[in-house]
């Protein structure tokens, strides 16, 4: 089996500055992940006075928008509510939502720097590359799915707490289905380009 081709014939100077570049970004986002998360957690666990982010579907509110600040109508899509307290499965369920936030980010950035510097090393398309690829994909998906998901019973939870478990409009479950479509084609596109690369490196070793 032929060895990988120099790191100096396939990578210019530019294109190497750019993946260090990306490296620190990647461990500077995981960073920030894991320390946000972590502020996030110790702020809520005492479970007092939660701020919590809730969609509000078909929602008016008065917003001091007119004339010497007279009130107006709008419609809400998002709002921040103070919650006096969260139920304990919502309480868990916001402590999921960072914890799997956390974790995704943490776990995809582990699995790109891996990628980056394999390609560092001059191997772009192989099998390990291409698995690299498809499972940072997958756990992405997995990030763009769960951590909504959790989030949106945090705001059922803090809706159905302020309100004395009155509110009558019903749970709310607001996820992204175009960035999680959009998500998936990406991933599906980018692990069928690695796969495809690697068969056609494979196929023609030693020809050049």
């Amino acid at each position: 089996m032929a060895s990988p081709r120099p790191t100096s014939r396939i990578l210019s100077r530019g294109d190497t500055a750019g993946f260090l570049f990306f490296v620190v970004l990647g461990l500077g986002l995981a960073v920030w992940a894991v320390v946000h998360s972590v502020m996030r957690i110790v702020e809520v666990l005492p479970n007092r006075d939660v701020r919590v982010s809730a969609p509000f579907l078909d929602t008016v509110a008065q917003a001091p928008l007119g004339p010497d600040g007279a009130p107006v109508p709008v419609e809400l899509g998002t709002g921040v509510i103070v919650a006096p307290e969260l139920p304990i499965a919502s309480l868990w369920a916001l402590v999921i939502a960072e914890v799997l936030l956390a974790a995704v980010v943490v776990t995809v950035v582990v699995l790109l720097l891996l990628l980056t510097a394999d390609i560092l090393r001059g191997r772009i398309f192989s099998r390990r590359n291409t698995a690299l690829v498809s499972v940072a994909g997958t756990v992405t998906l997995v990030g763009l799915a769960g951590v909504p998901f959790f989030q949106n019973m945090v705001a059922n939870g803090a809706l159905a707490r302020m309100s004395d478990y009155t509110y009558d409009r019903g749970a709310v479950q607001v996820i992204d289905l175009p960035t999680l479509i959009g998500a998936a084609f990406v991933a599906a596109l980018a692990g069928t380009v690695f796969s495809v690369g690697d068969r056609l490196q494979r196929d023609t070793e030693g020809l050049v």
